[in-house]
């Protein structure tokens, strides 16, 4: 009874803590004064309306009093509000960041994004100094003029005063806020008289427009200008006379209209509380993008904490902001955490924050203003991208160009002939991706030179630098146009370059030295079990020995007197005809006890130990033995033996053969977890290659120690090709495993000396395909031909005639050791 009601007040409080997370989130808004963001605001929490469902407490202030966002952000605190979205300006910024920190209130805003460590302020504006930086590079811009808003101006202004230090660039900066029209007409003037013609514009949507249009309407020559606009909705500006005047114009756009999830939010966006509108609505601009967006990020985050069944709720007073000292809200923090943990693809792109609360892992597109309108010319993530020299191609000029491929000496791939100093150009080389670039250029259609890549690299990004290296690297910066190699396919990779359908699928493998193989010896008798059994059976056969000894001397049944008996019958005999005649000088008693134990017979046991031991021995030998137990004890131990002799005995027999005629190798290593328990033998992977990228970027616990053996093994456990990894193998003596890809491991099993062998199955399951820059013409012509190829059966003829046909160890594919059961480690 006591059991019952423990459980039932368990699950009753289990409930009640589980349900104890409130189904309305109240959050706040600070918002001016009929803005478009507002609106936006609106239509996002229309379009959430699951559980829990948000609440808005919205104040429409002026973000600019800081008496007002005070006073608005109290009130909104008193009411118990979890978080906060809204706009700040920069005479507010510093208020909210104050009591954003002391009260542990987030604050969710799409305003310019200032570079604070206050981790309770969501930015979910991407902030552009980096990539601006790494256009005006891009562009060789070596003096120009920084034309700034002081609201957000002054960080980038610092971060490109500290680059032009580096790099001796002349950088002209002009605060706007400090400039009336007129004054900004004069210093218009002026740069024209010193032939400034390379202008940074940084500021809001709306100051951009109308210094545009300043500028626009001074008829001057804007086709000598080159206006790089520091802001993120491109789209959004008017460029009408611009265009006209055929101006250089760059800028950034953070929301693409193609996506079409963008495409069908503006769709209803437009469509949101249009009845009642007396004029057309305006487009959503990024701005308005980036508010919807951060109601998806709220949305989620209290989704996440619901589903974890982390209580949040605000009971009692909600404090006071003003107190002093201030009191924080305990629940502030997992609300920060779970804020700062969301990751969602939004309409302004790939949604994610760090530790400081900042837009990473974003992606921009570079705009240019043609006479046709905005084009995109490139992307920036984490490096900027150009694919302006890729223009639309048809077939006809796909012939009568010559593109450069770029691959990497790797058997059996791409190899050097025995004779390449007779051969020029593409004539020098043989392999697998040298037949498949000339079988996907005879169907593309198109001629090409293969070039060996420079580094010998694959392609990795550098964590210092963020450059991306080897083939990757050659797309990404435009030193070649395809990469047919064996390449793997991965994510980072593809943000930064395209790639055809696989041509061939592998996944990461174990090669070890292959173990000698042992032949039998002297006490190969003992193979078929192991140790342990045979110390087994040994304390076995002592033991039944003994308890037979025993249950012989305690059993009545064992004794007996065969010889006495046979010499008292005789006695008897005899005395019948002839009576004993008492010996002179004997008393009558002593007489009487002579005559007793004449008449006693002598007792003897046949199991003494070493009978025992004899007749445990014979019935293990299946030899039997001349003397067997009598008593019903004694015949039960014996059964009992003899059933275990003969299972022994049986399986011992059935497996003595095969172990006596077969040459064996034994493996140390069948799976990746026998690599990770031990210590005795090292492992390691090709330095910046896809393998590598796999174990540090893994979250199964197997391949996590792995890695943290790995990159901390002295000396180091990486090399930096596979000749040198597989020479490693080869001489360490059985002491160094290799982790490679499947087909390069199955490759080398099949080429002399013979002796490297490949060990379990593969830990993942991934791809080569052949690779484009961004926005090739190219990429869609390769495809089809990779498609084709495969279709066709020629891919797999391919493999066979290059792995198997050309092997050196004999058909059958080596002595490639899989396990019997799965290693039981979980890919991804």
């Amino acid at each position: 009874m006591q059991r019952s009601f423990a459980f039932l007040l368990t699950s009753v409080v289990g409930f009640c803590l589980g349900s104890s997370f409130p189904s309305n989130i109240n959050i706040g808004g600070l918002f001016p004064t009929g803005s478009h963001e507002y609106e936006v605001f609106r239509f996002a929490l229309s379009r959430h309306q699951d559980i829990p469902k948000l609440v808005p407490q919205v104040d429409m202030v002026d973000t600019g009093s800081s008496f007002a966002m005070t006073y608005a952000f109290c009130s909104q605190f008193s009411k118990g509000v979890y978080a906060i979205i809204g706009l700040y300006d920069k005479k507010t910024m510093n208020m909210l960041m104050s009591f954003c920190g002391a009260l542990h209130v987030c604050f969710v805003t799409p305003s310019f994004p200032i570079d604070t460590n206050n981790q309770f302020v969501i930015q979910l504006r991407p902030e552009l100094q980096d990539a601006l930086i790494d256009l005006v590079e891009h562009y060789k811009w070596n003096k120009f003029v920084y034309m700034y808003s002081s609201d957000s101006g002054l960080t980038v202004l610092q971060k490109i005063l500290d680059t032009a230090a580096e790099k001796t660039w002349k950088v002209t900066s002009v605060n706007l806020d400090s400039l009336t029209e007129a004054a900004f007409l004069k210093v218009v003037q002026d740069l024209d008289t010193k032939k400034d013609y390379r202008i940074i514009l940084d500021c809001e949507l709306e100051r951009l427009n109308s210094i545009l249009n300043l500028i626009a309407a001074q008829r001057k020559n804007l086709k000598t200008y080159h206006f790089v606009l520091a802001n993120l909705g491109f789209m959004d500006l008017n460029l009408t006379e611009f265009r006209k005047g055929g101006a250089n114009v760059t800028g950034f756009q953070l929301m693409n209209y193609t996506n079409p999830l963008v495409s069908s939010t503006i769709q209803d966006w437009l469509e949101f509380d249009s009845k009642d509108l007396k004029v057309p609505k305006r487009r959503l601009k990024y701005t308005g993008a980036l508010t919807y967006d951060g109601v998806t990020v709220m949305a989620t985050a209290f989704q996440n904490l619901r589903k974890q069944r982390i209580d949040i709720s605000r009971r009692g007073n909600a404090g006071e902001c003003l107190a002093n000292p201030p009191a924080p809200w305990g629940q502030g923090i997992d609300i920060q955490r779970a804020l700062q943990q969301v990751q969602f693809e939004g309409i302004t792109g790939h949604v994610q924050f760090n530790e400081k609360g900042h837009r990473t892992n974003f992606t921009v597109d570079v705009m240019e203003l043609r006479p046709t309108g905005p084009k995109k010319v490139g992307y920036w993530n984490e490096k900027y991208v150009n694919t302006a020299t890729y223009s639309p191609l048809n077939e006809t000029q796909l012939l009568n160009k010559t593109y450069i491929v770029t691959t990497i000496l790797e058997s059996p791939y791409v190899m050097l002939k025995k004779n390449h100093e007779a051969f020029e150009g593409n004539d020098k080389y043989e392999g697998y991706c040298v037949e498949l670039a000339a079988e996907i250029a005879r169907h593309a259609g198109y001629n090409y030179t293969l070039e060996i890549v420079g580094d010998g690299k694959y392609g990795a990004k550098d964590a210092e630098t963020h450059m991306w290296n080897g083939m990757v690297g050659e797309l990404v910066y435009g030193k070649a146009d395809i990469a047919v190699a064996p390449l793997t396919i991965t994510l980072v990779r593809e943000q930064v370059i395209d790639f055809t359908k696989p041509f061939m699928s592998l996944g990461i493998s174990i090669m070890i030295k292959k173990p000698t193989k042992s032949k039998p010896g002297v006490f190969s008798f003992l193979d078929p079990l192991a140790y342990e059994i045979w110390m087994c059976i040994v304390f076995a056969y002592i033991g039944v020995s003994v308890v037979l000894f025993l249950v012989s001397r305690f059993s009545p049944y064992e004794w007996h007197g065969d010889d006495a008996e046979e010499g008292s019958a005789e006695g008897q005999g005899h005395g019948q005809n002839q009576p004993s005649s008492p010996q002179p000088g004997q008393s009558p008693s002593q007489q009487a006890q002579s005559q007793q134990q004449q008449q006693q017979p002598e007792h003897t046991n046949e199991f003494g130990i070493f009978n025992s031991l004899w007749f445990s021995l014979g019935a293990f030998m299946q030899q039997g033995c001349d003397i067997s137990p009598r008593s019903l004890s004694g015949r039960i131990v014996g059964g009992v033996w003899w059933f275990f002799t003969l299972i022994i005995i049986s399986s011992y027999t059935a497996n003595l053969a095969a172990f006596l005629t077969v040459e064996r190798m034994v493996s140390p290593i069948e799976s990746a977890e026998d690599l990770a328990k031990q210590t005795e033998i090292a492992y390691g992977t090709l330095d910046a290659g896809s393998t590598k990228e796999f174990f540090k970027r893994s979250k199964i616990a197997v391949f996590e120690k792995m890695w943290s053996y790995m990159k901390s093994a002295d000396p180091s456990v990486f090399v930096k090709t596979t000749d040198e990894g597989v020479a490693r193998v080869r001489k360490s003596k059985g002491k160094y495993a290799y982790l490679l890809e499947s087909t390069m491991n199955e490759y080398i099993e099949q080429r002399k000396p013979c002796d490297t062998m490949k060990v379990g199955g593969n830990l993942d399951s991934k791809g080569y395909g052949v690779a484009t820059p961004k926005g090739s013409p190219l990429r869609n012509a390769v495809n089809l031909a990779v498609l084709k190829l495969n279709e066709q059966g020629l891919l797999d003829k391919l493999k066979n005639k290059w792995w198997y046909d050309k092997g050196e160890c004999g058909s059958g594919g080596g002595d490639s050791k899989n396990p019997r059961k799965p290693s039981g480690v979980e890919t991804q």
